[in-house]
């Protein structure tokens, strides 16, 4: 029997129970009202006419309610919004379960990108010695971020789990069940999480999901690829920003970060302890049972009476589990061998760490705990800074900081920042003492913009009484200007004799973080991801050049517009000059749960991560090499698209807008994360400090996704007017980077739905700057369409628009509703009436309600 076409599985498993599903759900009664069901889907037909006449969001309720119902007030309209809302938000989590549940017979599991279709193509190739040595020296490195963009609360997510399997069994009473429970579990979170919640929630993911999917992905490797031999090198690394990432966020304490680091202890024992009592089981012969008993014993201790206390260490772990090994081959015909070894696969890949916890703060913090930690010293009489530190000029402060040493005591400062970011070195020491180096080895600076910044950190570890720190320290270039300056700042590092002596006792290696959220943020779609490409060519080239090895890590949030998209494309793409050891990248919020949230997608996107690896190291070396010709034209581009950005963003009404017509102001009052949805304290907009994350999620809300497309159609544009379309078109077809560039870009396009807002292009103060948006929209999408020869966008991926459009028109009566409130809000605070305000209040609430469930539908719009 032959395999149907993607779109066709997609109609079949995913479509067509959609509607079946939702049938059912529509009919069950969640309340006193029970006609909010046979409402919802007549004021869905209701916005999709009203939107191709052209109507307004008022225009559209108020057709609906006059048409449906009798004479209602507005508090009956009201309270109809908040019922509509609280269904469509559940639509999504059913959309979402079915989906999960569908995703390994949509998505071919042995297909290109597979760890199969790696094999074949090895054989096929006669690749296997290459193919073996990369595995034993590349990494992919996925780190989970609590950065806010999931919106499902803890008791949501179990269910969304249950109804997956349900519906993978085709289970219709339980089904039923679970969708009437969801249907009266609350979606709200009534105070914000803490960042330990954060970390315990996120923690979910790794026990049960990456534990075993990670496991199961090198064992096969070492059973198929390397012959049984086992893989020495930790090819699987998985990092933790919950509890550790400082910046911005006031609430990460040295407590919650030391707290977190034994919960990840200690769930990653409780995974060891379930795998040894299942092992129990099976290793029952004489020789083998009494050592077995004593670790499961151990373990258990370990977990379950240790408050804080470990009765077994990693090295005691493994020299029984070995020793078991041995006795099983030589004694007992390696009976159970593989279920042994496949648990052994895991300790190396977790140790008693589990994942990485990071610690991350930013340069502007340092800066002021720096100047505090040296006044302390000057203060105190101490030689161990000049007394004109301050009056240094910056290479000659770099010749001071690389020699200085220390011993400080945190609790001699007074200022809270400086104390406990003196602690969160503390912190990394007394992490790696009871979870090994690999517990806590990072300390990443955001908003590094100097070797200085760099070297600030450096001495700060150093004078906590840590003379060789085994940590990385981790510069992160976020704006146009740092990437471009990020290779002059490092060789500055790698020339600094003790910073080079550091890094040779860390393996010559120099891990770099780029950040794609704030450089789309700063220099637009183009010109952030073309400068964070050529960055890694010159970071790649003054790394080789003094014998470090380049290490990549890449700051992506789930959208195009922060990097996200087709990543493993992208990873496939580079070409020779740009270093690929490691694929480093930060997951978070929707994309946790989407790619990585089942153990068939975090198979299938972990196995996609290593292939991109393979094919670009092993199988296409030279293929993906850009020509000089094509760098300048991609050179072009991205200036092109800069300087139409850059007039976007300097438009005098560009803030005024995002505070006025957009929900960015409500981001703040969802309570889906712990961290402030802007740096500063201020209480007017400073474009500088406010946060990608509502950035971009406020342009998702509005649908328009302007920062996954400004800028690209004026770019192409030229071309086609200046009579060089052959060179932008040849580029597309030449270049695997170029062309999964626009192509993630034709996906925030089709996440746009421009009649939403129709209406502003009447508006007095924001008609103009609605229709630039408007007009750069409508050439990208004509260039977009014209570069790929397709008719509709995203025709290439059929069952990726087929799942968009299903999500999109989920939404489109709540975005009606977003949009009706946000209306009604200007027209009553226009009023000027103080008998007004309660009910500003209530529409307020609408907007806040209204961003949960487009921000889940999208999975990656924020």
């Amino acid at each position: 029997m032959y395999t149907l076409p993607k779109i066709e599985r997609f109609n079949q498993d995913v479509l067509s129970k959609y509607h079946i599903y939702n049938s059912v759900f529509i009919t069950l009664p969640f309340d006193s009202i029970d006609n909010t069901g046979v409402l919802l889907p007549l004021f869905t037909e209701t916005c999709e006419t009203g939107f191709k006449k052209q109507e307004t969001p008022k225009e559209i309720f108020n057709f609906f309610s006059n048409k449906y119902l009798t004479n209602a007030s507005e508090t009956e309209k009201i309270d109809l919004m908040f019922r509509f809302i609280q269904y469509i938000e559940r639509q999504i989590v059913l959309f979402d379960a079915i989906e999960d549940a569908a995703f390994p017979v949509v998505n071919n599991m042995e297909g290109r990108g597979s760890l199969r279709d790696i094999k074949e193509k090895s054989d096929a190739k006669q690749k296997d010695d290459e193919l073996i040595d990369f595995l034993e020296n590349f990494n992919v490195r996925t780190v989970l971020t609590a950065h806010p963009t999931q919106f499902y609360p803890g008791p949501v997510l179990g269910i969304i789990n249950d109804l997956t399997e349900a519906i993978r069994s085709n289970d219709l009473l339980k089904i039923k069940q679970l969708l009437a429970q969801l249907g009266k579990t609350p979606f709200i979170q009534n105070e914000k999480p803490n960042p330990y919640d954060e970390a315990v929630s996120l923690i979910w993911y790794l026990e049960n999901v990456f534990y075993s999917t990670s496991g199961e992905i090198v064992h096969y490797l070492q059973k198929n690829i390397l012959q049984g031999n086992s893989i020495q090198n930790q090819l699987i690394k998985l990092g933790f920003w919950p509890g550790g990432d400082r910046d911005g966020n006031p609430f990460v304490t040295t407590e919650i970060t030391l707290k977190v680091a034994e919960r990840l202890r200690t769930s990653i024992l409780k995974c060891y302890y379930v795998e040894m009592r299942n092992l129990k089981r099976k290793l029952t012969f004489s020789d083998v049972d009494t050592l077995v008993s004593e670790l499961e014993h151990k373990l258990y201790r370990s977990v379950f009476y240790s408050k804080g206390e470990i009765y077994i260490t990693l090295d005691e772990l493994l020299t029984q589990l070995n020793k078991i090994r041995n006795i099983i081959i030589e004694k007992h015909q390696s009976l159970y061998l593989d279920e042994l070894e496949a648990f052994l696969v895991k300790i190396n890949l977790f140790g008693f760490h589990f994942a990485t916890l990071d610690i991350r703060q930013n340069s502007k913090i340092h800066n002021v705990v720096f100047k505090d930690v040296v006044n302390h010293y000057l203060n105190s009489g101490s030689n161990i800074f000049p007394k004109n530190y301050f009056e240094l000029s910056e290479d000659d402060k770099l010749i001071v900081l690389s020699k200085v040493k220390g011993n400080l005591n945190p609790a001699d400062f007074d200022d809270e920042i400086t104390r406990s970011t003196l602690e969160s070195v503390q912190a990394i020491k007394t992490i790696q003492g009871n979870n090994g180096e690999e517990g806590a080895n990072r300390y990443i600076i955001s908003n590094n913009e100097s070797a200085l910044n760099v070297m600030e950190t450096f001495a700060m570890i150093r004078l906590n009484n840590w003379e060789d720190p085994s940590v990385d320290i981790i510069p992160l270039f976020e704006s146009v200007d740092d990437l471009q300056n990020a290779h002059q700042i490092m060789e500055q590092l790698y020339t600094n004799p003790e910073y080079s002596k550091h890094l040779q006792a860390r393996g010559n290696k120099q891990t770099i973080m780029l950040g794609f959220s704030d450089g789309t943020k700063d220099g637009g779609y183009l010109m952030a991801n073309w400068s964070i490409y050529q960055a890694k060519i010159s970071l790649t080239e003054i790394s080789r050049k003094y014998g470090i090895k380049a290490i990549f890590f890449d700051g992506r949030g789930g959208p195009p517009a922060r990097g996200g998209g087709k990543t493993h494309k992208f990873y496939a793409s580079l070409g020779p000059k740009i270093e690929n050891n490691e694929i480093q990248i930060t997951v978070q919020g929707q994309t946790i749960s989407s790619n990585f949230g089942t153990l068939d997608s975090c198979r299938y996107n972990i196995e996609n991560l290593l292939s991109a690896g393979v094919t670009n190291q092993v199988f296409s070396k030279e293929k993906n090499e850009l020509t000089a010709e094509e760098t300048q034209i991609l050179t072009q581009l991205a200036d092109l698209g800069y300087e139409k950005y850059l007039s976007f963003k300097n438009h005098p009404k560009f803030i005024p807008y995002l505070e006025k017509m957009s929900t960015l102001k409500y981001y703040s009052k969802t309570n889906i994360g712990s961290r402030p949805s802007k740096r500063s304290k201020s209480e007017s907009l400073d474009f500088a400090d406010l946060r990608a994350i509502p950035f971009v999620g406020s342009w998702s809300q509005l649908k328009q996704n302007v920062p996954g497309f400004f800028g690209v159609g004026s770019a192409l544009k030229y071309f086609e007017e200046s009579g060089q379309w052959n060179k932008v078109s040849d580029l597309y077809h030449n270049s695997l980077f170029f062309k999964t560039l626009l192509e993630n870009s034709m996906m925030s396009l089709a996440k746009s739905f421009l009649p939403l807002t129709a209406y502003m292009k009447n508006d007095p103060e924001f008609g103009e700057f609605w229709q630039i948006i408007n007009e750069e929209f409508q050439e990208t999408k004509r260039l977009l369409l014209k570069i790929a020869d397709h008719k509709t966008l995203m025709e290439n991926y059929p069952d990726g628009i087929a799942s968009i459009q299903v999500r999109e028109r989920i939404v489109l009566p709540l975005l009606t509703i977003q949009q009706y409130a946000l209306l009604r809000i200007n027209e009553l605070n226009k009023e000027n009436n103080t008998d007004n305000e309660e009910l500003v209040k209530v529409y307020e609430k609408i907007v806040t309600r209204s961003l949960f469930g487009n921000t889940n539908a999208s999975r990656n719009s924020a």
